[in-house]
């Protein structure tokens, strides 16, 4: 029995999703954003990874407590690209998905 292809892997990343401050007081381009037009598995296999090293790095964190502070920096922006990844995915399902 053969299972249809579900519609979502068509829907693709929109480049809303962002994160990273600006140098620049009273601007809101952030440093980073996701590049439109990767699909949608792709992009949440990626946040996934990113959110599965972050998890690590917390849990290293705690035992090395001499290294906390730049593990701790890796973790934010680590999150903060996974945060941006599923913002991103989010905001194509919503604009994307077929309407019922």
């Amino acid at each position: 029995m053969d299972k249809e292809t579900p519609l979502i892997p068509a829907i693709t990343t929109t480049g809303v999703g962002a994160f990273g401050g600006t140098d620049r007081p009273g601007t809101a381009h952030p440093l980073f954003r996701v590049v439109e037009g990767h699909s949608l598995h792709y992009a949440l296999e990626q946040a996934t990874l990113l959110m599965c090293a972050v998890h690590s790095l917390c849990d290293l964190a705690l035992d090395e407590v001499d290294d906390s502070p730049t593990l701790l920096t890796a973790v934010r922006y680590l999150s903060g690209m996974a945060k941006a990844l599923t913002q991103d995915v989010n905001h194509g399902l919503m604009i994307q998905a077929p309407r019922e």
